[in-house]
């Protein structure tokens, strides 16, 4: 066997090779893990992990136009190929006519030497390495901690893939994405005081676990004083993690096809879309950008199955920067090859990193020193959506709620369950603080490179009173 058979390069190659279908796509994808996890203020497990998949899209022209079949395997060898290979075209000749079907993109469309490099070298790779100078860091917290009376819980998570894109029509892609997530709970010995910070990374150099739990302490303190409050309306700071955990859903439910035949809170009553509406009277730009420093995300599209915001037959697609909202105005919509020849609307793919920006400079706590009475919110979890017409979501208070009084936090209030769309909250912001890279709690499995600024809302609605921590 050649010494390069095992490489993800190797198999999209050969996969390719016995491809007997009219078109195809093979992504290989090399995923490395290292992790560590501790409770109450020691080291309870660590690991590393590695693993693969290999996806094979095949296309098949029939009478009635191109159908396509889609097979991903995880753990896949060169001798599994074949087998793979075959299931996907079994898939495409069994499947109707694909309503997403495009030509498959050329390397001229792809800007292959731009984005090919490396295509023949092996993936990168993450290991326990990674935490080399976070691991003492996080021993002198455990120590800190202690000290001051807090028990910690929390997970540091680094991860490494290595996407390799192939197709029939001579595209070849390679992308390494690394991500990093840390979270930190502290909590009194008694349980009865929580509160949580996080913080997203690519190597794990620029975060301190020390900053954190200093972050955590005096929450913890605030805790010590209870104090009750109804469901109402309240003017309410939702910090970065927040802010990012509803803009995130904002963009995902911002497809322009959908808008366009009138399901969606983008939809203009009457007909058409909201493009070109202020959302907003603050001047705030919602933005992706794959070179985006620190959120650095894929440049290419790596689409595994077909869907309202992208299509299998995209595969390769050069993302890049595109302002959703640009100073306060619906800018784009998300749209595939397909959808935007069906709407008119220009080709916007989705973009995983998401920024928020063009507020002002002060920070989370410098606006609350500010606030005359008032909620500072610490996370928000459990979010569903209720109408997509409106984009109302719902979801939970988590790991504090505090009450701002006198531009002083006087205490710890219960949580609640709230109910708010967040295009109506971008409405009725009346202030919008520093930018900053956070972690989006909610979402974190799925999109960890967001930047965002706190935001003030006059009149958040917390429609109920809730049990959850």
């Amino acid at each position: 066997m050649s010494p390069r058979a095992g490489r993800p390069s190797r198999l999209v190659e050969r996969a390719l090779e016995l491809s007997r279908a009219d078109g195809c796509v093979v992504i290989a994808e090399e995923r490395s893990s290292a992790n560590l996890r501790w409770a109450r203020g020691a080291l309870t497990t660590n690991g590393v992990t590695r693993g693969r998949t290999v996806t094979v899209v095949a296309t098949v022209d029939g009478a009635d136009g191109v159908a396509s079949g889609v097979v991903s395997r995880s753990g896949a060898a060169e001798a599994d190929l074949e087998s793979l290979v075959r299931e996907a075209e079994a898939a495409a000749r069994a499947a109707g006519p694909a309503e997403d079907a495009r030509p498959l993109l050329t390397p001229a469309q792809v800007a292959r030497d731009r984005y090919g490099a490396g295509f023949e070298e092996a993936p990168a790779e993450t290991s326990s390495k990674v935490f080399e100078h976070f691991a003492p860091a996080l021993g002198e917290t455990f120590g800190q901690a202690r000290a001051g009376g807090r028990e910690l819980y929390g997970y540091a998570y680094h991860g490494m893939t290595s996407t390799y894109l192939g197709t029939s029509t001579g595209v070849r892609l390679r992308h390494d994405q690394p991500s990093g997530t840390l979270e930190l709970n502290a909590k009194s010995p008694d349980g009865v005081r929580s509160a949580w910070a996080g913080r997203s990374t690519r190597d794990f150099t620029d975060v301190d676990p020390r900053e954190l739990d200093a972050e955590l302490a005096p929450r913890l303190e605030w805790a010590r004083r209870k104090v009750e409050l109804p469901a109402g309306r309240y003017e309410t700071l939702l910090p970065p993690t927040a802010v990012a955990d509803l803009l995130i859903y904002l963009l995902w439910s911002s497809t322009g096809r959908d808008a366009v035949e009138g399901r969606t809170v983008y939809s203009r009553p009457g007909g058409g879309t909201r493009l070109g509406e202020r959302l907003s009277a603050l001047p705030l730009t919602l933005r992706s950008d794959p070179g985006a420093p620190g959120l650095q995300a894929p440049p290419f599209l790596v689409a595994h199955a077909s869907g309202d915001d992208a299509s299998v037959f995209d595969n390769g697609l050069p993302l890049g920067p595109t302002d959703w909202i640009r100073d306060g105005v619906l800018h784009r919509l998300s749209t595939t090859r397909h959808s935007a020849e069906l709407t008119g609307l220009p080709v916007a793919p989705a973009v995983s990193n998401l920024l928020l920006e063009g507020g002002g400079d002060r920070s989370l706590a410098e606006m609350a020193a500010a606030t005359g009475r008032g909620l500072l919110l610490t996370s928000l979890w459990y979010i569903r959506e209720v109408d997509p017409a409106t984009l109302l979501l719902t979801g939970l208070t988590r790991d504090g709620v505090y009450l701002v009084e006198g531009g002083e936090v006087v205490g710890e209030v219960n949580n609640f369950r709230f109910n708010e769309s967040p295009v109506d909250l971008l409405a009725r912001a009346v202030e919008a603080g520093r930018t900053e890279r956070t972690l989006p709690r909610e979402w974190s499995d799925w999109f960890t490179r967001a930047a965002m600024p706190p935001l003030r809302v006059p009149d958040f609605h917390m429609s109920s009173v809730s049990q959850g921590v």
